[in-house]
Order: structure tokens, then C-alpha cells, then sequence
């Protein structure tokens, strides 16, 4: 710690951070452009001017850059010195010199740093006169709006996405004043973060392509804290709706998880929340291929409870995209022996096995923000960047912090980013990746084993018994393989934190298993280290934990006839199994009762339909994959500006026909009692009631306000259907009000903040006046509590080791693989996500392409299940050879290691082949 003064007041601030950051976590206002809290500081703006003293003698002193200046004890500077408020003044004027000063059409107008630090400045007059330049703008991609007029130069956009994401295809260009931030050519930005670039830049250069086709101002919009439904992380975010629809997400601050960025998937994924071929009423089939008709509530309720009472049986399908509370009503309208977890039998093999190992294997699981201080990683049988984008950039941070370590040897400190950058060059702490693909890793990686799912368990089995001699020892591996297991190891062992991360996205018990033994090892031997298991949906972690058999047992106790009923909740179950196999139970039930928020196959197989609330219009509970339980609360109320539909939560849904079968009145149900019910029944999930405060919460007396101070229009929002300004939607259920009548301020220490909102500071940078310093904490805690923790048992070693891949080009499996855009249910059927899928390949090794006679570029057909995909192939050095690799999503309900018939190639005597 030191102590500075800053116009003649004493602090005592982190002696570690420099002036600006220190100042900023002090709630001092200075203007800044180039710094940012994850960034460190470059000193290219120049805006951040303050004058500092040599001594308290010293009444001269001179300007100094505060974001390149260190906090020392005894710093004396003044912020309100004339000549530096003249200084930032000047500055912001010649940096806006080219600029075209377009607040009234740009779409950061009330959004935009730039504005808030002019403001901030005093600048408000503009004296240049002449022309100014001008630029040419780029395509970008369907994410990303381009307007190079308006930037100021402060390089943010180059240094997040070159430097600290790691994207390759955006630059600067030129020199002087005459610089510009694009690609070399029009096309898509590649980067899976490069959404970030609408929060990274300070002015309007970079925004949010999906937001313009619908653009609101931010203090137009409604907002409540979210989660993240599209992966297992569960990064926090402020979803925005106006009119009813979701206009924009933005990332919401969490110290621990997301911190200031988002994946794109989860930034741009929401579309489907706003499709207008959503179920918004009850729907009732009167025979299987008869077209629905809308149903009033109590009428669906009243028939659907009827035909349950009259079934023998009925069938609970839950699902892991769904709430623990939807979850938990479900079984409790079906009963315990009734209930399914809706999730595939191996796949919720590997989500047990990984509950047990995060419980028993040793080591201790990471919060993503603590994965950045770990010096040497294995990433075993997984593509992070794929399967959990936002720790993959955490990933990423962890090998390039060596840096950090470099700086401190010879006293340049960590905010020092440009001087770091060049000390640490390309040396990079280890990173060993064992995958059989290319991933987005391995450009900092020291090493990428390319290897079919059971070699890569062998790695890793080989990889503990060198760590610890009584872990069981791998017969018969290559001595490629024993080197690499031995370097491995060596390293793990030399490190001072080292972290293992593996999980489900192979499907492979063995490579669970193999991380286990390895953890195991670490912590006999090492005793330190971290754990992160990857899991595959938003509440795939919660869901195995609350427990019940897998889809297959459902599916089973369909087809057998031992139930003729089946209520699924918010799963498409054509996503999990073959169709063949899905069709054959749905076809044996005589009562199909489906909630979902979309119209999925599934769906499109129901007697009765309820229409269910997405995360945008729910209030619910989910657990990501470091076992942190956390609340997303309702945007807005879909039957406020839409009076005609029917949306709920699942759960308020399934409380009612709870209450229904048994001859009663549905009671009052809250979120509070339904969570509370759910932590009760579950023991495993007992601290889930202290993952957010409960309804009764307030601030100063008042309810949480879900819109800015400055919302406009809401009179105007219902007048086509009546001129009187009806009364906004009460919640009984949060501690927020659907209205900015409530507390919006940050001087409060508070948990949920739906929007990042403070006097002067109305771009994302105002997070800083939420955190108990900037870069650090929310003051009233980072949302969400961790349920699932390392137990002290121990976990043994397997005794079995699979053998060695065998290698049959006549005899293919699937590979599987990952894919952030396209690879899950929900957010592929948003439009700009489906603009940036990539075209579907069938990877193969060259020698399994020469055996069956064909060559890259080849269309081969594959055929499985009733499906048929006619795909180019690419052959892949070094892909594993005995495997064919598909992309997730292309065919639904194929599971890893199917056997695949022999790929037939098209051509123009094939029939339905290229003409």
C-alpha cells in the first residue's frame, strides 16, 4: 500500500497500480482514452494529464501522464491544476479534430466515452474550420458496423484484439495523424471477441451491426442483470429491450468470471429471442398431424391436467438449458421416480464424473479470473475456444503473463503494457494442448498433440505415473508419446501453479479420468495446482447435481410402454438422440406436453403447448461449470406491450398444473419460494438461495430500477392500443421495478447492476464506480455463490487404461468437434451467428483419404440415422487416423465414436450429385 495526496487530500491506495488507476479507484474523476483496466496503460492519448511534485517544498512541479506514472508512497499531484485542465482540454480538441462530430446520428450518441470525457474536460466549443479528413469504412462482418471518421487514435482497438485476444487480421495502418484501424481488406473480422471492439473503442468507430437494425439509445432501453444461456461459463451480461425485443447485449462486470469481455456467441446469439415463429399462446393438437389452435391459459390448463390425470404414467424430460427452479417443479409434478434429466447417458456419465473429480481429484477449481495467474497449462482433450470461448481468453492471458513475471524481475511493473510486450517477445509460459484439431490456442502454445480421444487419455495417464510412480503406468506407448508425457510432466512439476483443464466435449469417461489421475498426482506430490473442467450447456453442472436418469432411460420407458405420457421442458430432444430413436418414443406416448421458447422438432411432436419464457422475459438459476450458482432476473414483462401473448417461466407454468391435478387453486408462487424449495429438496444445491438477494431487497428504501433515469416514451408504447398510460408491470418476484423509479446510483454498494450507469460516466467505462477498485471487485460482492467444492476425499486411480486407437479406414468414426458459431441449439438460430458459421467440412487424415481413393475437396456423402450431408473433405496433417471429423450441430443426435458407412464420393454420375 502507499499513501498519495491528490489536491492537498492524503489516500491510501495500491501501491501497485499507477496514478490514473489509483485515482479512478478513489472515485476521482480523470479523462482517459488508450488505458483500460485489462489493458494497462500505453500513454498514446495523452489525455490523462496531471501535475505532480517532487516534494511537499516543491510549488512547481510539472505535467506528468497519470496512466504512465506509478502510485509510489509520497506522490503528491493535483487534478485540478490549471494548466492541466487546460492541457486535457487541448488535447481533446486536437484529438477531435478530424472528427465529424455526429453525436445526433451515431450510435454511441449517450453511449460514448468520447462524450463523457469531453464533457469531463470542458470542451465545448469547436474551432477548426478547414476540411477534414475523411475515410473510407470497411466491411466488417455481420457483427461489426464500421466508421473510421470518428476515431481518435487512442489504439485500443489494435491492442485488445491483436495483443490480448490474439486476433491476427486487424491493424494499423499509416503513420502520424494519418493512421487507420482495419484489415488490409474488406471481409469478416476472424477473431471469436471481436465484439468487444463496440465496449474496447471510446468513440463510435466500432458498434454493434445487429443493434442498428432496431437501434434504441441506451437510456431508452431496459435492463436487468442476465446470465449467459449459450455456454457452460456463465458470464454475466446486461441484456437490453425496448418495445418488447432485445436490442443489444453488453457485458456485464464480474471480478471473477467474465470481467470486462464476452465471447461473440454469447454478444450476438440472442436472436432467438426475438423470432416472430415463437409460441406465445397455449397450443393444442387434436390429433399428431393436425395443425395446433391457441388455447386460453385456463383452458390448456384445465385439459392438460385432465389428460395427465388419465395417464398411467408420465414421463418428466428436463433440460440443462433450463432453470434449476423450472427443473425442480418438473419433478415435482411428475414425482422423483419419473424424472429425466433430459440429458444423453455418456454425456451425463462424463457430468458426474466431473462433479466427483472437482470434488475429490485434489486440486482445487478456478475461478476464470484466477486461471490468468497460473504459469504452466494442459489442456487435455479439449478446444477451449470453441467449447468455452471466454476461458479461452483466460487461457490465452495465462500464457502471455510470463511478460509480467520478466517485468518484475527487473522493476517494469504489471500496468506497463507496451514496455512488457517487448521484454517478453514470443516467450510465453508452457501451454501443451492434446487435441486432434487446430485451435485458436495454438498460436502461444508450446506444443499441440494431435491424437484420436483414447491416445489422449493415454497422454494423460502417462503424464500422471511420471508425476507420481503409484499412479498405473500405460502399456505399450510410442516413444513419441513417453517424451511428450515426460516434458509434460517436468514442466507441471516446475511449475509454481500449475493447471490442468480438460471436460466433456470428446464424450470420453477415459480423458476424465486421465485429468483425474493427473490432478491426483499433482496434489500427492505438489500439493497446488487448479482444476477446470468444461462442461457443454448453461446449466449442464446445476442439472447433474440435482440428479435423475439420462434422455436414454426416458426414451426406453416410452418406447417399452411403460408411460404414455411425457411433459419436456426446454429440450429438443432430436438434439440429443437419433431421430429414429426420438420418433419411435414421442410416437408411443399418447400425451406429448412440451414448454419451450422455441419451435423446435420436438415441439412440432406435442399434444399440448405451453409457451415458455426465454431468459430475456425469466427469472431463474443457474450453475456454471465452476460450480458458481447465479440468478438471471426478467428484462421486461412480455405481456406488458404485448397484452395478447401468454409467456411464463417454465416453472410458474408447471406450479400451475401442479396445483391443477390436484383439484386445487394454483397458490401464490414467487421466485424467492421456488428456489427456496428447490435448495431444500436438494442438498447438493443448498446454498443456491444466497446466489442473489431475495425480493425483499432495497436500497435506501427503494427497489432496483431496470431503466436509466432518462427513459422516454412509455406512454407512446401502448397508445395503438390505448391513449391512457396504464401502470407499469409490477414484480413481485425481484428486487427490481420495471421502471426507473427506483435506485440506479453507484454510491451504494450493490450486487446486481443491471446497467452500467453513473453521473458523467455513461459509456461501459462507469463499471469503475462499482468496484471496490478498478479492475477489482464489485463493492457489494461479485453476484453469484460457489456450491461445489473440493472434498477431502481422495480419488484413486483407475485401474483401467484403454488401449491404443486402432486405425480402419474402411471402419470411420465421428469426431465430434466443437464449433462457437453454429455448434449450440439456441444461439444458432439467431441471424448474425448463422451469417458467421463457417461452411461444414468431413476432417480426415491424408492416409485415410489415399486408402479410400480420395482427395481434398472431394464431396463425400454421409449418410446416418435418415440423415444425409453431402460435405467437402479436407484432409488435416496429422488429424488421427481412423476418424472422421464433423462439426457439432450438423447432425443432430449423432453421438461421438459413432460407426460412420464408408463415405461415398459425389460426382456428376452420382445420382444427386453436382450436375
Amino acid at each position: 500500500m502507499a499513501i498519495i495526496h491528490v489536491d492537498g487530500q492524503s489516500y491510501e491506495v495500491n501501491g501497485a497500480q499507477n496514478l490514473l488507476q489509483a485515482c479512478l479507484s478513489l472515485g476521482l474523476d480523470i479523462p482517459y482514452f488508450c488505458w483500460h483496466p485489462a489493458m494497462g496503460s500505453v500513454g498514446a492519448c495523452r489525455q490523462c494529464a496531471v501535475r505532480q511534485y517532487k516534494d511537499e517544498d516543491d510549488d512547481t512541479g510539472m505535467l506528468v501522464m497519470s496512466c504512465m506514472t506509478p502510485a509510489e508512497d509520497q506522490t503528491r499531484i493535483d487534478i485540478e491544476d490549471d494548466e492541466a485542465r487546460a492541457f486535457r482540454a487541448s488535447v481533446v480538441e486536437w484529438l477531435m479534430i478530424n472528427h465529424p462530430h455526429d453525436c445526433p446520428v451515431c450510435e454511441e450518441g449517450g453511449h460514448c466515452h468520447l462524450q463523457d470525457m469531453t464533457v469531463m474536460t470542458g470542451h465545448d466549443r469547436r474551432r477548426y474550420r478547414f476540411r477534414k479528413r475523411t475515410r473510407r469504412n470497411q466491411y466488417l462482418g455481420p457483427f461489426i458496423a464500421h466508421e473510421m471518421n470518428r476515431c481518435i487514435t487512442c489504439y485500443r482497438c489494435v491492442r485488445f484484439y491483436n495483443d490480448y485476444a490474439g486476433g491476427t487480421d486487424l491493424g494499423a495502418f499509416g503513420a502520424k495523424d494519418n493512421v487507420y484501424f482495419g484489415r488490409y481488406e474488406d471481409g469478416i473480422l476472424e477473431n471469436e471477441f471481436a465484439g468487444n471492439l463496440t465496449e474496447v473503442c471510446p468513440t463510435g468507430v466500432f458498434t454493434d451491426k445487429s443493434h442498428s437494425e432496431q437501434y434504441t439509445r441506451k437510456w431508452d432501453l431496459q435492463f436487468a442483470p442476465g446470465i449467459c444461456h449459450q455456454c457452460a461459463v456463465g458470464c454475466n451480461i446486461s441484456p437490453g429491450e425496448r418495445y418488447g425485443d432485445i436490442r443489444r447485449i453488453e457485458n456485464r462486470y464480474h471480478g471473477e468470471v467474465n470481467g470486462y469481455f464476452l465471447c461473440d456467441r454469447g454478444r450476438f446469439g440472442y436472436g432467438y429471442v426475438n423470432r416472430e415463429d415463437r409460441p406465445r399462446l397455449p397450443e393444442w393438437r387434436e390429433t399428431p398431424r393436425s395443425e395446433p389452435a391457441s388455447l386460453e391459459v385456463d383452458t390448456a390448463l384445465a385439459r392438460i391436467s385432465d389428460s395427465l390425470r388419465h395417464a398411467r404414467r408420465v414421463i418428466g424430460i428436463g433440460s440443462p438449458r433450463a432453470s434449476l427452479e423450472s427443473n425442480h417443479q418438473l419433478r415435482a409434478l411428475v414425482g422423483s421416480e419419473n424424472f429425466s434429466t433430459g440429458i444423453e447417458a455418456d454425456e451425463q456419465a462424463c457430468l458426474e464424473l466431473m462433479n466427483h473429480l472437482q470434488q475429490s481429484a485434489g486440486l482445487a477449481t478456478p475461478t476464470p479470473r484466477q486461471i490468468e495467474d497460473h504459469d504452466a497449462v494442459l489442456v487435455l482433450g479439449e478446444d477451449p475456444i470453441q467449447s468455452a470461448a471466454r476461458l479461452g481468453l483466460n487461457i490465452r492471458q495465462a500464457v502471455l503473463s510470463r511478460r509480467v513475471s520478466f517485468g518484475e524481475k527487473i522493476g517494469v511493473p504489471a500496468w506497463n503494457a507496451e514496455a512488457l510486450k517487448t521484454l517478453g517477445q514470443d516467450r510465453y509460459h508452457p501451454l501443451f494442448i492434446a487435441w486432434p484439431a487446430p485451435t485458436g490456442l495454438d498460436d502461444v502454445a508450446e506444443d499441440r498433440l494431435a491424437m484420436a480421444p483414447d491416445d489422449i487419455a493415454r497422454l494423460g495417464f502417462a503424464v500422471a505415473h511420471c508425476i507420481d510412480p503409484a499412479a498405473p503406468a500405460v502399456a505399450g506407448l510410442d516413444e513419441a508419446s513417453t517424451k511428450s508425457a515426460r516434458r509434460i510432466a517436468d514442466i507441471l512439476m516446475a511449475a509454481e501453479r500449475p493447471l490442468l483443464v480438460s471436460g466433456g466435449s470428446l464424450c470420453s469417461i477415459a480423458i476424465l479420468q486421465a485429468a483425474g489421475a493427473i490432478a491426483q498426482a499433482l496434489s500427492r506430490r505438489a500439493r497446488r495446482g487448479g482444476l477446470m473442467l468444461i462442461r457443454r450447456e448453461a446449466n449442464s453442472t446445476g442439472l447433474s447435481l440435482m440428479g435423475g436418469p439420462p434422455l436414454d432411460w426416458a426414451l426406453e420407458e416410452l418406447e417399452q410402454g411403460r408411460a404414455d405420457a411425457v411433459v419436456v421442458l426446454e429440450n429438443d430432444l432430436y438434439q440429443r438422440r437419433p431421430r429414429e430413436q426420438v420418433d419411435q418414443a414421442l410416437a408411443a406416448a399418447e400425451i406429448k406436453v412440451v414448454l419451450d421458447h422455441q419451435r423446435t422438432p420436438t415441439l412440432e411432436q406435442a399434444s399440448f403447448i405451453l409457451p415458455a419464457a426465454s431468459f430475456a422475459e425469466a427469472d431463474g438459476t443457474l450453475v456454471n461449470l465452476e460450480g458458481r450458482a447465479q440468478r438471471f432476473f426478467q428484462v421486461f414483462d412480455p405481456g406488458y406491450l404485448r397484452p395478447e401473448t401468454r409467456l411464463h417461466e417454465s416453472w410458474r407454468w408447471l406450479h400451475a398444473l401442479t396445483a391443477k391435478l390436484q383439484d386445487g387453486v394454483p397458490p401464490e408462487i414467487t421466485l424467492d419460494t421456488v428456489t427456496q424449495a428447490c435448495a431444500v429438496e436438494f442438498p447438493a444445491l443448498i446454498g443456491i438461495t444466497a446466489a442473489a438477494p431475495g425480493s425483499d431487497y432495497r436500497v435506501e428504501g427503494l427497489k432496483l430500477a431496470r431503466e436509466p433515469h432518462r427513459y422516454s416514451g412509455r406512454t407512446a408504447m401502448r397508445a395503438n392500443l390505448n391513449v391512457n398510460e396504464p401502470r407499469p408491470a409490477q414484480d413481485p418476484d425481484t428486487a427490481f421495478a420495471f421502471s426507473m423509479e427506483g435506485y440506479s446510483g453507484s454510491e451504494r454498494p450493490r450486487q446486481q447492476v443491471p446497467f452500467a450507469w453513473a453521473p458523467g460516466w455513461n459509456s461501459p467505462q462507469a463499471w469503475n464506480k462499482f468496484t471496490d477498485e478498478v479492475g477489482g471487485h464489485l463493492r457489494g460482492g461479485d453476484p453469484g455463490i460457489r456450491i461445489l467444492h473440493r472434498q477431502p476425499v481422495r480419488f484413486d486411480y483407475p485401474k483401467e487404461i484403454p488401449p491404443a486407437a486402432s486405425h480402419d479406414a474402411e471402419s470411420l468414426r465421428a469426431l465430434i468437434l466443437p464449433r462457437l458459431f453454429g455448434g449450440e441449439e439456441t444461439s444458432s438460430l439467431a441471424e448474425p451467428i448463422r451469417q458467421r458459421m463457417t461452411s461444414p467440412v468431413v476432417l480426415l487424415s491424408p492416409d485415410d483419404a489415399e486408402a479410400l481413393e480420395l482427395r481434398e475437396g472431394d464431396l463425400l456423402r454421409i449418410e446416418l440415422a435418415g440423415e444425409s450431408r453431402i460435405l467437402p473433405l479436407v484432409e488435416q496433417p496429422g488429424w488421427p487416423r481412423g476418424w472422421a471429423g464433423l462439426p457439432a450441430g450438423l447432425i443432430p443426435g449423432l453421438a461421438q465414436g459413432t460407426r460412420l458407412p464408408t463415405p461415398g464420393r459425389m460426382d456428376e454420375t452420382t445420382p444427386g450429385g453436382p450436375s
